[in-house]
């Protein structure tokens, strides 16, 4: 048989003909729309054995059989536009590899594709590489096993899978509760209008570009010689399928619609007939009412779920076409080589938790859906849902005094506003109100002491006979002894950098363990992986939501602190990276010498329910020294001089630990064969190609966030990855990784801010020297002569 007549008997067959059944499988993917049947596809042609697909009804029912089919390079994400790119790569290939016809449209750097004859192109190529894709075969239990498999049950018969994928589109929830989980996801209902001819548009020689009029609030594109334009309504306005959230999608809603509402929509259809007046006389032959399914912050959740072995999800795709190339490739990637190819973190499906509940998923969707088209400044809070049921226990008492911002479920002070200052949320490009309420907090801490609230912080305890052995083969670092603190990090089997924690040996064999808000889930799910993979005798228990945390810092620490405890705590007896066990205003607490503004500090680890007492306790003791309250803007100002990296911005899975400048905590001559160890001793071995830099910047009323380009000679070298404005020598930091040969300190380059380019100068790091530092420089040259 000819590959022409093959195809098209492939393309003749009814769907239930693929008579075949496997009882076991590497992969079960549960879903057939446009990301299910990409993975499937990725998968296979990677070369994995018995991959197979289930789904419910036909391919493309749920989401994909009516999206509009925009293509876009753009995305605001630095690694999503890697999505988006890799999507686009293979729509252009899709055709010449299997032979489907794709009805796609090419526009430079821009476009849309038919959703249909792109799942069905991936699905042609999923099945000639030897995957299954078997249907209607809906799922109807998922049971694990005590080995790490799954059982998968359907009318069909079962299948026993290594690892199950939820691509379920906006069954997911449904499938999410056979395996004891309420993914935070809610149907949208999603419309766009197709016109008739036009004779206008069907006069063009070429295709009309896709417009997108964020003003407006809606895309429009060519659709043969009409025109076809989709509005994001305001969140008043919107639908949201919430009866779906209550009691489930009904049983046979596959290629159904929504009832359209013309009304809904029509300040968007005026705004787009001023900006393409032709359509004023167009007729409108389609209005498509379709669910597309939101998460709260409207992206997807892609990857392994923490708490659910061998689980993984694609799900809360708002834009699964554009997305389902690149995703497929990005979750191949990490199921065959055991960590993601680049950093998707703001995909990962554990920054949600038990807080996300469906109230504040419908409020968040709302949220995001009306301002899916609006601009988004940098530190941009959104207020819908908040607060939710995890905030701490100085909520009450600090929500009058700052501003809040919100971390993983968490209320978290970013400042705090005096009598008589402007309390307003005005997000902003340039410096804004919280401006100088930041630098007298930064004050604060250097020059007398201050309190923050660090309760956010992920927590967890480990313990058991194993628990040293995990955690050496776990971090880079050595253990640290009974009694002390480090800082540790978790890298990847290809030497990135998966986490930084804090690591305090409490009591022998007994660990508690401290990540940043954003990772708590995404810490835990790997240490909880490589405990059972490695059959590791320990418990680990996420104590994050039981205890609160203080944090207090500045030159005035002990002072204010001693008052209130009788343990002695001089700088011979409780040390730098110290922990201890103590009471403070009798209030047992975990005291660790540690502050991330690196100045003399301790964190002081308590239960919630103490939080205001302890509070109020410290506040109260440190009235002669004038203490006062800072929040996280003043603490990043704070870090920064003090060249502390950031996990999240200046390492995470797109980065090396030798590049990022984290050589000190790193032990490639411990015994233990940590994760990540060869690859690092490769790594070095070959030598750097880019390193992690202090930069300070002249500016005008504008400081660097991360992200921002850096120029030198001309071209773009490298990026920066935080920053802020450094109140100690009033100009701009940044940290940013440029080329090797351009880290000497005193090199000059350009960072891009607001379209302009400001000259940067490489500094000698750290611009300002630890407290630790500091006191061993005097006594190094005795007293006075600092």
């Amino acid at each position: 048989m000819s590959k022409g007549e093959h195809r098209i008997k492939e393309e003749t067959l009814p769907s239930s003909a693929e008579t075949r059944w496997k009882d076991r499988a590497e992969t079960v993917i549960i879903g057939g729309g446009c990301v299910g049947v990409s993975l499937a596809y990725h998968l296979a042609k990677a070369g994995m054995r018995d991959v197979v697909l289930l789904e419910k009804s036909e391919l493309t029912a749920g989401s994909t059989w009516h999206a509009a089919g925009l293509t876009t390079y753009f995305h605001p994400g630095i690694n999503l536009k890697k999505i988006h790119y890799a999507s686009i790569k293979l729509y252009e290939k899709l055709e010449e590899e299997t032979g489907q016809v794709l009805a796609g449209l090419y526009n430079p750097g821009d476009g849309h594709i038919d959703p249909y004859s792109l799942t069905m192109a991936l699905a042609a190529g999923a099945r000639k590489y030897g995957a299954l894709l078997k249907y209607p075969a809906p799922v109807t239990s998922l049971t694990p096993r005590s080995d790490g498999t799954w059982d998968v049950e359907t009318p069909q018969g079962s299948v026993r899978a290594n690892r199950v994928v939820n691509a379920a589109g906006f069954w997911a929830r449904e499938v999410g509760k056979m395996v004891g989980l309420e993914h935070p996801l809610i149907p949208v209902q999603h419309q766009y209008v197709v016109t008739s001819t036009i004779p206008e548009v069907k006069a063009l020689k070429r295709e009309l570009p896709v417009l997108r009029d964020l003003e407006g609030s809606y895309y429009l594109r060519q659709e043969r010689d009409g025109l076809l334009f989709g509005p994001y309504e305001s969140q008043e306005k919107m639908k949201v399928q919430d009866s779906w959230v209550t009691h489930g999608v009904p049983p046979g809603f596959g290629k159904e619609l929504f009832e359209s509402d013309l009304d809904r929509i029509m300040e968007h259809v005026e705004a787009a007939m001023e900006m393409v007046p032709v359509l004023k006389k167009a007729d409108i032959i389609n209005i498509v009412n379709g669910p597309i399914t939101y998460s709260p912050d409207i992206l997807p959740m892609v990857g392994p779920h923490q708490g659910v072995r061998n689980y993984w999800v694609a799900i809360g795709f708002g834009y699964g076409i554009i997305h389902a190339g690149g995703v497929g490739k990005y979750l191949s990637d990490w199921i065959l080589h055991g960590e993601p190819p680049f950093d998707l973190i703001e995909l990962d499906p554990n920054r949600y938790g038990k807080w996300t509940t469906s109230q504040y998923t419908e409020a968040k969707a709302r949220e995001s859906y009306g301002f899916n088209n609006i601009v988004g400044y940098p530190k941009e809070e959104r207020f819908a849902g908040r607060p939710t049921q995890r905030v701490s226990g100085l909520y009450k008492v600090l929500q009058s005094k700052c501003s809040m911002g919100f971390h993983t479920g968490w209320e978290q002070p970013h400042w705090f506003y005096k009598p008589g200052q402007d309390t307003q949320y005005r997000p902003s490009f340039r410096r804004t109100n919280w401006f100088e309420p930041v630098g007298s907090e930064y004050k604060q801490v250097m020059q007398s002491v201050g309190v923050i609230d660090l309760s956010p912080f992920g927590k967890f305890n480990i313990k058991g006979q194993d628990s040293v052995r995990l955690l050496d083969h776990l971090f880079a670092n050595v253990i640290p002894k009974v009694g002390f603190t480090n800082i540790s990090h978790m890298l990847t089997p290809k030497g990135r950098v998966y986490a930084e924690l804090t690591v305090s040996h409490q009591t022998p064999g007994e660990f508690l363990l401290i990540t940043g808000s954003g990772s708590e889930l995404h810490d835990l799910r790997w240490i909880e992986e490589e405990a059972v993979n490695g059959g590791y005798d320990v418990e680990i228990k996420n104590i994050t939501d039981e205890l609160g945390v203080l944090g207090i810092a500045g030159p005035h620490a002990r002072k204010v602190l001693q008052k209130l405890t009788s343990a002695d705590l001089g700088d011979d007896v409780f040390k730098f990276l110290q922990t201890k066990s103590l009471k403070v205003s009798n209030i047992p607490v975990t005291a660790i010498r540690i502050s991330y503004t690196g100045e003399l500090g301790w964190e002081l680890y308590h239960r919630r329910e103490d939080s205001v007492a302890l509070y109020d306790a410290v506040m109260n003791a440190g009235q002669e020294e004038g203490i006062d309250n800072f929040g996280t803007y003043a603490m990043n100002a704070l870090r920064l001089e003090k060249a502390f990296r950031a996990w999240g911005s200046e390492m995470n899975c797109d980065t090396n630990p030798l590049e990022a400048g984290l050589d000190y905590f790193i032990k490639l001559n411990k015994p233990a064969d940590f994760i990540g160890k060869q690859a690092l001793k490769q790594i070095k071995a070959k030598g750097l190609k880019r390193r992690l830099v202090c930069l300070t910047l002249a500016t005008d009323n504008v400081d660097p966030e991360g992200n921002e380009s850096i120029w030198y000679d001309g071209k773009v070298v490298g990026n920066t990855t935080s920053g802020s404005y450094s109140y100690s020598i009033q100009k701009s930091l940044a940290f940013a990784y440029v080329p090797v040969e351009l880290s000497k300190v005193g090199q000059q380059v350009e960072v891009e801010l607001l379209g302009k380019n400001y000259p940067a100068t490489v500094i000698q790091e750290p611009l300002v020297l630890t407290e630790p530092a500091r006191n061993r420089l005097q006594k190094k040259n005795g007293k006075g002569k600092i």
